[in-house]
């Protein structure tokens, strides 16, 4: 474990500088494997780890480029490497296979393997998703339309209630991280999911400020009870009945009070409504 730790370091290291090991010509190449699968000297092991790093990064790009945006490439080449090294250690050099296509299939295993792992949604519950999926394809290509749950429970053989328990393991799979990038090409700074997210605690101060406006606008004229009226209905959402215990009025009173002040409000507002035109313009 410590030589694989020490090699794993000397890698990245490499790799963190640009700078990777290689042979001469492929004569050389051969003669460091020979000297290798003789003695097993560890140096020249590392000199060929390095000298095929190159097939990590490919592979660990090519990988990349089908998975979400937090998914590092590094994190990926770092777990190829595993499997690189292994290759090397278990490459029969009398076999007369070429070594990179021996170990494409070990270094994509790795990093599958390291997927796997990061992945917090089991392996059947995604297999499931990947069975509605194709079959809201194939339903939508058939009928022309987005297809019902029954159609889709019908078309995958499967009772309803198991069909509804699918469908929620599958929304699982569709959850998003918030550190995800937020795909916006006319920012020319990084933004995450989280920085979009809307915030339904939080208050419009555009509406908020024409909310205020428009209970000034209402309230002007009024004495203070029939303010307290208007705001304590409209506002605070009261029945009558609590308006005239605040008051220390009777319902019936609040109610005539009300019906007054409305008469009022309308008749001003009918005379403004000249000007609300006009600002709308």
């Amino acid at each position: 474990m410590l030589q694989r730790f020490t090699a794993r370091s000397r890698v990245r290291r490499a790799t963190r500088d640009n700078r990777a090991y290689t042979f001469e010509n492929p004569e050389a190449v051969q003669a460091a494997w020979r000297k290798f699968k003789q003695s097993g000297d560890e140096r020249v092991r590392n000199q060929l780890i390095e000298h095929y790093l190159y097939l990590a990064r490919c592979i660990a790009e090519r990988i990349g480029a089908k998975l979400p945006d937090e998914v590092e490439v590094d994190d990926l080449m770092s777990a190829g490497i595993f499997g690189l090294m292994d290759a090397i250690d278990a490459f029969d050099l009398e076999r007369g296979v070429k070594f990179e296509t021996y170990c494409a299939p070990r270094v994509r295993g790795a990093i599958f393997d390291e997927l796997r792992t990061m992945d917090w949604v089991p392996r059947l519950v995604r297999h499931r998703a990947h069975q509605l999926e194709n079959a809201t394809r194939a339903l939508e290509i058939e009928l022309g339309r987005n297809p019902t749950d029954d159609e889709l429970a019908g078309h995958m053989g499967i009772s309803r209630p198991n069909f509804d328990k699918l469908r929620r393991d599958a929304n699982a799979v569709s959850l998003v991280s918030l550190s995800r990038k937020f795909s916006d090409e006319e920012s020319s700074r990084d933004t995450f999911e989280i920085d979009v997210l809307p915030d339904d605690r939080g208050c419009d101060p555009v509406h908020e400020t024409q909310r205020k406006d428009l209970k000034d606008l209402i309230t002007r004229g009024l004495n203070r009870d029939e303010k307290l009226i208007v705001v304590l209905y409209y506002y605070e959402q009261m029945t009558m009945k609590e308006i005239g215990l605040t008051l220390d009025l009777s319902e019936s009173r609040v109610s005539q009070m009300h019906s007054a002040i409305l008469e009022r409000l309308r008749d001003k507002l009918q005379m403004r409504i000249p000007e609300f035109d006009s600002a709308e313009e």
